[in-house]
């Protein structure tokens, strides 16, 4: 950067300011009374001028003061890319960009000559990690990631505090890490992006993203949405393929793939064959489309991605209590017992209480005469006349429910969703209501209450905690109306009904209306009042009249979900089927007890997060797998043991130990890096403090590098201007190499020099007076002044 104006001799300033008005006014006073023309004077007084005051201009010793980098003395990190991006050809049959990069890094090459002349050049070699190199020489363009974000942030931590000139960086900018991330450059260098590649590169189709969506729809819970997309290739069919983990395929569809620049999109339903944890693959190649040979295709290393599908971690434990025998249970015993992740538990009333104090014959005793002719030698545990009479079916062992309800959080809170039918809340105790609301708020788990004469408002829950978690109030208008009795109740699907999966049983809408003509009337429901805040109408009956009323609700109730099913007498659908064959009740039943137990905690959870290499030291493979552990209680346990046990593709198993999260109690990580492509499982152990085991569970990620690097084969010159922008580089193509190294002596740099060059020694000066006044002369004596 050269500065002007500066003067060595400013005390001779208003000497040569006087001389040079002197001169100036002889001069115009002899123009003015020479025998020529206006223009020829004027134009030989300007040059006269010209040179006199280039001479006096002299008199002040007029400087230029430059500053420059100094040499050897600024640090400058020349990063190329080394990724297998860096094959791609950007045109058929012929260099890879790595080879036509390749001479360039040559040491001998005349830009990075220049470059180690004023400054102390370190070499950097990158792909999903940043390595040190003497000199390009052994570049294999062979790693399977670009973690641009991260690579430069690690050379800014590695020259923290020396004077860094400045980063080129020599990339196709097809980051890894960075795809949706905004770079901050407020602690960076200076970035100088060398834009490595074409535009224009050979036809390609890739699998562009996997999503899964999991519903409560029997027929198909899980979807499977893959985006697939082309460059550079003509509107033509492919197949695309799912796979299993053995690479099996499951299902195969062809779609039309638009022009370039649209996706789309090839939707699988399907059911996963195990409970638990599930890695499906979806596959396609051009190859596979029409007659087009698998070389004309950029690269096949983005054709497939892979997906994990966590089929849930059952079994899940149901509690239904009812106030009396019914057909409801039957229907829902059946229904559940053909899903393996589905276990139901009965506690069914089959007699009410009697007063304490009532007149018994004295052959009766204090038992409950329902029992008598059974042997029963432990008289303190037979049923007596002042309690209910409750019988248990689907217990695992003889003592559960023995004492009927749970009457403690760590007996209730192993039971994941809890169906009350027909019974009335004097039937429980105010801690077991207590119980039953932070069953659901704390524990997460889900509740249905079913109607009938001991439910609702009719089963005085209207200023109970149960109440309370109710969708709707159950006020006194609710309670004056009772159970609401017509010789007909037709059912509908509200708008939000029509919109959830667990709600609806078949696919498509013609296909619903059809089942919904078919199911029999309804003959009772319960009347509730005003829904509460958050809380859904997802279906309706309609009576005689047209007259709509509330069907079943739904919503929210702190960690868990409630429902409430106010036809009292649904068991009609099941008695009454308009096919042999049909199993809609059936259906309808596992619909809605998975809704129930669909997000209920476990008391160890794991999930699978990768880590932001953008923040991190870590590679874009490294993944925490953050394991959150409950006690009984579902509180947060501290000072659990966690073991980890991860197995990586090549089947080997490494033993991980996960530390406290500080940053919230339960709550304990463990690091992994995934070095190898392909799927990874962890089998998470927990302990408690005194040795117990609290629970097992599993997960899995899948690395898949390469279908991230080369998701994108076009260089990314819009994430390589952002980043120079907010570093203050600048964008260099790749032929201006050699300018933008020669630009950099001008630009400003931590350690630089100020040099002085006084302009009066210059040759230039002196030479530009003499050729004016030499002009001058010339002039005068052409035009015959002289």
């Amino acid at each position: 950067m050269t500065e002007w104006g500066l003067w060595g001799a400013p005390e001779w300033a208003l000497p040569a300011l006087l001389s040079f008005a002197a001169a100036l006014a002889a001069l115009l006073w002899a123009y003015s009374r020479a025998p020529s023309s206006v223009s020829v004077r004027v134009v030989a007084a300007l040059l006269k001028a010209a040179g006199v005051a280039a001479l006096v201009l002299c008199l002040v010793e007029p400087l230029a003061s430059r500053v420059r980098p100094r040499p050897g003395q600024n640090l400058f990190a020349v990063v190329v890319d080394a990724s297998q991006s860096m094959q791609i050809r950007d045109e058929p049959g012929g260099q890879a960009r790595g080879e036509t990069l390749r001479p360039l890094l040559r040491d001998d090459s005349s830009w990075l000559t220049r470059l180690g002349q004023h400054f102390d050049v370190r070499r950097f070699e990158f792909d999903a990690d940043v390595h040190g190199v003497q000199d390009f020489a052994s570049l294999r363009f062979e790693g399977d990631g670009s973690g641009v974000v991260a690579a430069i942030r690690d050379i800014a931590r590695r020259f923290r505090g020396l004077p860094l000139g400045g980063v080129l960086l020599l990339t196709d900018g097809n980051a890894t890490d960075a795809m949706n991330i905004s770079v901050d450059g407020s602690d960076l260098p200076p970035i100088h992006p060398v834009v490595i590649g074409s535009d224009d590169v050979p036809p390609d189709l890739r699998v562009e993203t996997v999503s899964v969506r999991q519903t409560n729809f029997e027929t198909a819970p899980v979807t499977i949405d893959a985006e697939i997309r082309s460059t550079g290739a003509d509107d033509r069919q492919v197949a695309v393929a799912l796979l299993d983990e053995n690479s099996r395929e499951i299902e195969r569809q062809h779609v039309a793939i638009p022009a370039e620049g649209e996706s789309a999109v090839a939707k699988f339903q399907i059911r996963p064959p195990q409970a638990g944890v599930n890695i499906f693959r979806v596959s396609t190649s051009l190859a596979e489309g029409e007659a087009v040979s698998p070389d004309e295709e950029a690269t096949e290393a983005n054709n497939s991605r892979s997906v994990v599908v966590e089929n849930g971690h059952g079994p899940y434990r149901v509690l239904y209590v009812s106030g009396r025998p019914n057909w409801d249970f039957k229907f829902l015993r059946r229904a559940l017992a053909e899903d393996d992740q589905l276990e139901l538990v009965g506690l069914i009333r089959i007699a009410n209480r009697e007063p304490k104090f009532t007149f018994r014959s004295r052959r009766s005793g204090d038992g409950n005469p329902l029992f008598e002719g059974f042997h029963r030698d432990d008289q303190d545990t037979v049923e007596r006349h002042d309690e209910p009479v409750l019988t248990r079916l689907g217990t695992k062992d003889n003592e559960e429910l023995r004492d009927g309800f749970p009457q403690s959080a760590d007996e209730l809170y192993s039971y994941d969703a809890i169906v009350l039918d027909d019974i009335e809340a004097e039937f429980f105790t105010q801690n077991q209501l207590t119980l039953i609301e932070g069953f659901v708020a704390r524990r997460g788990g889900g509740l249905l209450m079913m109607g009938g004469v001991g439910a609702f408002a009719q089963g005085s829950y209207r200023r109970t905690s149960l109440g309370d978690l109710l969708p709707a109030y159950m006020d006194e208008s609710a309670n004056a109306q009772g159970n609401l009795t017509n010789e007909r109740f037709r059912l509908a699907l509200t708008r939000d009904g029509w919109l959830q999966d667990w709600v609806r049983l078949r696919k498509t809408e013609e296909q619903e209306h059809a089942r919904l003509n078919q199911i029999p009337d309804f003959q009772t429901i319960n009347a509730v009042g005003r829904l509460k805040p958050g809380a859904t109408e997802l279906a309706q009956v309609v009576d005689s009249t047209g007259v709509k009323h509330a069907a079943l609700l739904a919503q929210r109730f702190g960690r868990g979900r409630t429902a409430a099913l106010l036809i009292a007498d649904l068991w009609r659908w099941g008695l009454r089927r308009p096919a042999v064959d049909s199993d809609d009740l059936e259906k309808s039943w596992r619909q809605t007890v998975r809704w129930l137990v669909a997000d209920v905690p476990r008391r160890v959870e794991v999930e699978a997060e990768g880590v932001d290499s953008t923040e991190s030291r870590e590679s874009p493979a490294a993944t925490n797998l953050r394991i959150r552990v409950h006690d009984a209680e579902y509180l947060p346990l501290d000072n659990a043991t966690v073991d980890v046990i991860v197995t990586t593709p090549d089947s080997k198993r490494l033993e991980l130990s996960a530390e406290a999260d500080g940053s919230e109690p339960g709550v304990y990580v463990a690091g992994h890096r995934s070095r190898l492509p392909g799927a990874y499982r962890a089998e998470v152990t927990v302990a408690a403090p005194d040795g117990s085991l609290v629970g097992k569970t599993e997960t899995a990620w899948v690395a898949q590098p390469l279908a991230d690097e080369f998701k994108r084969l076009q260089p990314n010159r819009a994430f390589l201007a952002e980043l120079a922008a907010a570093t203050d580089g600048s964008l260099v193509e790749l032929e201006d190499l050699d300018r933008f190294v020669e630009s950099l002596e001008r630009q400003p740099m931590p350690v630089a020099e100020t040099t002085i060059d006084p302009l009066w020694h210059h040759p230039a000066l002196f030479l530009f007076a003499v050729s004016c006044l030499v002009a001058e002369w010339g002039l005068r004596r052409w035009k015959g002044l002289a």
